[in-house]
């Protein structure tokens, strides 16, 4: 990519933020856009995505929306992008895993960056209200989300829908007219799946979170993310959250939609299921790798998150 290229998305990505009401992206010197594209549907929505190689460590605050009552949705590092340079790495450290998150814009996020990796991500911006008409009958279930004195956060595990959705926004060419509808519906769609996933959660009271307990959940899942194929006691977790048993597991339950030992579980069959894909390993090579001594408790807890037994799994591969 030339520098008129980069100049012309850096532009193009001041000229987005200003529009919408954010602060300048100070940060463009740390990393290098491989691509950008923006699309304002205002007042209600707004969305951005791209990818870009970190050449520094640094950390990204969001900032604040034009949009009135904002709530974000960020799909952080969840597709491939198929032009990963030389000297860039595909391997993801915790702060860098995957992640779909939704919060509100008056709640500040940090967002890790590391150097010598590419970040990927989708970001859409809307309404609450506009989301409100949008849920529907389905609202009351959310009510936490448009509850003015509740400060929340909530991420969701990846699915099939919301993956596709996503390689379909960033990879697949948008038609020669009528571009800023077509994107919009693409971002109604991914909240589709998104929110289709989120209403399989258990019902559940979300009680405001501090700064302080958020930074502190985020600690124990990184640390469960470091180490899929021995758990953690609850012990260390409590020693690293720095809160009792019961206030830790029901604030990883409101952010994650799940227990702990369940989250570990599914990220380690998540991973299982990469070494059976990408890394070509056999069935027992890829329960032992993840620390499984009896393979047929393997095969129970794969067929349990992925839906089928690891062997089929693998045989759908070939």
């Amino acid at each position: 990519m030339s520098n008129a290229d980069h100049k012309d998305i850096d532009h193009r990505i001041l000229e987005y933020a200003t529009k919408v009401g954010l602060t300048t992206l100070d940060e463009l010197q740390y990393v290098e856009v491989k691509l950008f594209k923006a699309f304002t549907f205002l007042p209600d929505i707004a969305m951005h995505f791209g990818t870009f190689n970190i050449k520094k460590n640094f950390i990204r605050k969001t900032a604040t929306s034009s949009i009135k009552d904002s709530i974000g949705f960020l799909f952080y590092n969840i597709f491939d992008d198929d032009g990963t340079s030389s000297g860039t790495s595909t391997i993801k450290l915790p702060g860098d895993a995957p992640f779909v998150r939704i919060f509100p814009f008056t709640i500040q996020q940090k967002i890790n960056f590391t150097k010598n990796t590419q970040a990927t991500y989708v970001s859409i911006s809307i309404s609450a209200d506009y989301l409100k008409s949008f849920l529907k009958e389905e609202s009351p279930y959310f009510q936490f989300l448009f509850d003015d004195t509740n400060s929340f956060l909530i991420e969701e595990l990846m699915t099939d829908d919301i993956l596709r959705t996503v390689n379909d926004i960033v990879k697949k060419e948008a038609p020669d007219t009528m571009k800023s509808y077509y994107y919009k519906i693409k971002a109604m769609e991914l909240l589709f799946y998104l929110f289709e996933s989120l209403r399989k959660r258990e019902s559940s009271v979300h009680q405001k979170l501090s700064g302080k307990e958020i930074k502190s959940i985020y600690q124990v899942r990184d640390k469960i993310v470091s180490s899929l194929s021995q758990p953690t006691s609850i012990a260390e977790l409590k020693q690293i959250a720095g809160m009792n048993e019961l206030k830790l597991r029901r604030i990883f339950t409101q952010v994650f939609g799940m227990g702990i030992y369940d989250y570990y579980q599914h990220l380690r069959m998540k991973e299982a299921a990469r070494l059976l894909r990408d890394e070509k390993l056999s069935v027992s090579e890829a329960g032992y790798q993840m620390g499984f001594e009896n393979l047929s408790h393997f095969s129970r807890v794969f067929e349990k998150h992925m839906g089928q037994k690891p062997k089929k799994y693998s045989n759908n591969l070939k």
